[in-house]
């Protein structure tokens, strides 16, 4: 349909923010002291001479992750501890004070190497607390982060995500810290102007709510960050976002293929299902949202045998979901008494950039025909996000030969991407009807999946 006239619907994401919608997913790595002493928070006290992975081979780690489809890797560059994985000139806890290569080692700069020669993307997570550091709890604190930040994104190349958390406690002083987040943002803006920041309150991505890898069932891209900050946030309202917001935040879901984030040899065994984390990925990227599943290399330094194989079960499983899609040979958009009103054939064979809208608000409904009857239990359904996220109700269905019209699906927002899973449904038509949006609703592609083969 012609987009004359249609205007972007604010707040709108930015260019950043648009390459990470994009990724959909890609792993969390937690390694360090931890990895060697079982503890998932680190006092600050553990000797650098725990830190030994004398096997460690970032290459297979970044091979492990491109082979199960995952886009990047972002690393615990320094946890709580205050541990440095690379050779900080700002801190006497680090890789280079632990026999790992005999002082010599750095491991972001094997990783990030790695990550390029495969093409994933690198990022890193620092954590402002730091339980060793002697001058955390002071003012002369913010500026030794900075100056952390600062090495950890001017020497490794591209960064595509820098990860922060709230977390804040006593130091070593027996101070907490009051962090200059404007300050610790600017530097990141200045270092890598092409990297999104995530924390509680964005400013780019936002964390939704839970550790369990779920964004909300509704889950709006914006928020309003002036009620928020790192380590203070409303958790419920992260989960769903919201509809009138004026900054667009969107959702990251967070979530370890083990119960803990570092690795532990007592949690070989309790890795993840197969169906739970495509559970996890219908509940995270189905809903609109980017999944970091954090996969944690063990003390040799690598991900054991037994994560390699879960990761790539699941993503075998994940390619079977949408092996085998169901064309559709036309597509029209209905008015009320069911004539044909505009097509809609750019949502099904869409050109670069190409969306279909409504000629106005909503409600609206859209028919999809199939060259024969046939099944489908899968549908994914995308909105033009460079026009703004609109669609706040929508439902499916088609027509039941014994009990007439039959609802299949409803849903509520759809954003950057909505995947649905339905029930095994035979149909020659199926329809979508857009029940309510900000604005005049648009899409810009709609596909149907028959995961059964």
């Amino acid at each position: 349909m012609s987009q004359e006239g249609f205007n972007p619907l604010p707040p709108l994401p930015s260019p950043r923010q648009v390459t990470w919608h994009k990724l959909e997913r890609y792993c969390f790595v937690h390694f360090g002291p931890n990895t060697f002493t079982g503890n998932e928070w680190g006092n600050g006290k553990e000797s650098e001479q725990l830190f030994n992975p004398k096997n460690l081979d970032c290459r297979q780690w970044v091979q492990v992750f491109k082979d199960a489809g995952f886009a990047g890797v972002v690393i615990t560059a320094k946890h709580h501890d205050g541990f440095c994985l690379w050779p900080s000139k700002f801190s006497t806890h680090t890789v280079a004070e632990s026999p790992w290569k005999n002082g010599k080692g750095d491991l972001l700069k094997e990783l990030s190497q790695a990550c390029r020669a495969e093409g994933l993307k690198f990022g890193v997570y620092l954590s402002p607390w730091d339980r060793n550091h002697p001058d955390y709890g002071t003012p002369k604190y913010n500026d030794v982060f900075k100056s952390m930040l600062r090495e950890v994104l001017t020497h490794y190349g591209p960064v595509f995500e820098v990860w922060f958390d709230g977390a804040n406690g006593e130091g070593p002083n027996g101070k907490k810290q009051e962090y200059d987040w404007p300050g610790f943002i600017q530097v990141v803006r200045q270092c890598q102007p092409n990297a999104v920041i995530f924390s509680d309150a964005g400013p780019d991505v936002r964390w939704t709510g839970n550790e369990a890898g779920y964004a909300g069932e509704t889950n709006w891209d914006m928020i309003d960050r002036s009620k928020f900050s790192p380590g203070h946030a409303d958790q419920s309202i992260l989960n769903s976002g919201v509809e009138s917001g004026p900054d667009w935040v969107p959702a990251e879901c967070d979530v370890s293929i083990r119960p803990g984030w570092f690795w532990r040899a007592s949690e070989d065994s309790k890795l993840k299902s197969v169906d739970k984390l495509l559970d996890i990925w219908y509940g995270s990227v189905g809903r609109g949202a980017n999944l970091i599943l954090n996969v944690p290399p063990n003390s040799d330094g690598l991900i054991s045998d037994g994560d390699v194989q879960r990761l790539q079960a699941f993503n075998q499983a994940l390619e079977k979901e949408f092996a085998h899609e169901v064309p559709v040979v036309d597509a029209e958009e209905l008015v009320a008494n069911g004539t044909a009103l505009e097509s809609a054939k750019d949502l099904v064979d869409p050109e670069h950039g190409a969306f279909w809208h409504s000629a106005g608000s909503a409600p609206a409904k859209l028919q999809f025909t199939f060259a024969a009857t046939t099944t489908v239990d899968r549908v994914i359904l995308q909105e033009p996000i460079l026009m703004g996220q609109r669609i706040a109700k929508f439902s499916v269905f088609t027509d039941d030969l014994q009990n007439g019209q039959k609802t299949i699906a409803e849903g509520t927002t759809i954003g950057a991407r909505r995947i649905l899973k339905i029930p095994l449904t035979k149909a020659k038509d199926i329809w979508i009807e857009i029940e309510a949006s900000r604005g005049i609703p648009a899409l810009s592609r709609v596909a149907f999946y028959n995961s059964q083969g």
